[in-house]
């Protein structure tokens, strides 16, 4: 039995409804099943099984679903699913991590007994601690925007067009008086706008969340990493409580931590201090350590990647022997991402390379000027060209004067 809770569990975050489903099905077994999840704004609706059953399964509908359902029951019931009434059966949770998720169940046995009902959901309530664990750390692709929005606006499409249909049908009946005709066609009108606001409100929870609820789960984040430590670990929250974008919220948790944790990495660090701050159409992340040693590179590239694929920016401000103070600053509307620059892609050695070569210095020089290794400098040179997708070392220095990039002076005889 352990072993059957572990297999979901170290299944990847994507295929946990895979692996729960296979692992189930030697106790309960079903035709199909779907998920509707309260933690993944990319994708809130999964479902697997019988392809008549899941290619017709919409948000809607597990919304209606996940209302009905009990936390810590299963519960056996007939209800739509992939637009037909079916036996179905409900698993649901309350993680104390993250907002929990409803799978509905299409089972071979229309009558499971009660044995099997509550090991399915103790087996799901397990799955489900850990899935809510992992939520908090989403994949990285969480950044590339609106997919639940797309999706939603799918599931509306699906429902709005099956309504029309219906209402058409409805209007063409001759065997229908006026008046069964009329009432007839109101409750449809009335179901679809009743799915219209389910949905919208779906879309609302999974694309946007208090800043103060984002920054109590970042809080909640953090205790187990600093607990252990003898640093003064001060967490200001922000003022103001708007709702603020699911992706800026992911990436804000994200960057803070990175922050937290590079100053962490200091050793002469007693004290860091990190606040939020809404400014306008900004949310300012800033973090501030006392470690008198200066930053020696950049922020670290990944954290960088991340501020400026949504079109934020960092602020540095280092003074030996008073410390340091990062700020990212994110803008609180998404917009299209800014075209980046080749040079983007280069971090900041590579940039020094890249400079030493468009002034035609070869290796050995290079090597000599920045104080590294042959060896090491080779490796810089090759990770460039294929960031850059060139081939040669002279399409590279024609890259590098053509974008203008601004070398320092170099001894070409050192």
């Amino acid at each position: 039995m352990l072993d059957v809770v572990v297999r979901p569990m170290s299944a990847p975050r994507a295929g946990t409804l895979s692996r729960f489903s296979h692992e189930l099905a030697v106790l309960l077994p079903h035709r199909a099943a779907a998920i509707r999840t309260g933690d993944c704004p990319r994708s809130p609706v999964k479902a697997i099984g019988d392809q008549a059953i899941t290619n017709a399964v919409t948000s809607a509908e597990l919304e209606h679903l996940a209302e009905r359902a009990v936390p810590g029951e299963a519960v056996l019931l007939d209800a739509v699913l992939g637009g037909e009434e079916r036996r179905l059966v409900l698993l649901s949770s309350r993680p104390a991590v993250g907002n929990g998720a409803v799978i509905a169940l299409v089972p071979d046995d229309a009558r499971p007994t009660e044995d099997v009902l509550a090991l399915a959901v103790r087996l799901w309530h397990l799955t489900s601690i850990d899935a809510g664990q992992r939520a908090v750390e989403p994949h990285p692709d969480v950044i590339a925007g609106a997919t639940a929005r797309a999706l939603t606006a799918t599931d509306l499409g699906q429902t709005h067009s099956a309504t029309l249909v219906s209402l058409l049908s409805v209007l063409r009946a001759g065997r229908l008086s006026d008046a069964t005709a009329r009432q007839t066609a109101t409750d449809l009108a009335a179901r679809a706008l009743v799915d219209l606001r389910a949905v919208s409100d779906r879309e609302q929870a999974l694309s946007a969340e208090p800043a103060r609820a984002a920054f109590a789960l970042l809080a909640g984040q953090l205790v187990p990493v600093v607990s252990h430590l003898d640093v003064d670990i001060e967490l200001i929250a922000p003022d103001e409580d708007r709702q603020i974008c699911q992706d800026i919220a992911h990436t804000a948790r994200i960057v803070s931590r990175g922050l937290v944790l590079a100053a962490l990495d200091r050793t002469s660090t007693t004290r860091v201090r990190l606040s939020w701050r809404l400014d306008g159409a900004t949310l300012r992340i800033t973090a501030r350590d006392d470690a008198p040693e200066v930053l020696t590179a950049a922020v670290e590239p990944r954290l960088s990647e991340r501020i400026v694929s949504l079109g934020g920016r960092w602020e540095v401000d280092a003074v030996p022997g008073w410390g340091t103070t990062v700020t990212a600053v994110l803008p609180l509307d998404i917009t299209e991402p800014p075209e980046l620059s080749p040079l983007d892609r280069l971090n900041a050695r590579e940039l020094e390379v890249l400079a030493d070569i468009s002034q035609g210095l070869r290796n050995r020089q290079i090597a000599v000027r920045l104080q590294l290794s042959e060896h090491t400098v080779k490796f810089h040179v090759r990770n460039l060209l294929e960031k850059l997708e060139v081939r040669s070392r002279g399409e590279a220095a024609a890259l590098a004067h053509a974008l203008r990039i601004d070398p320092e002076p170099v001894n070409k005889t050192a």
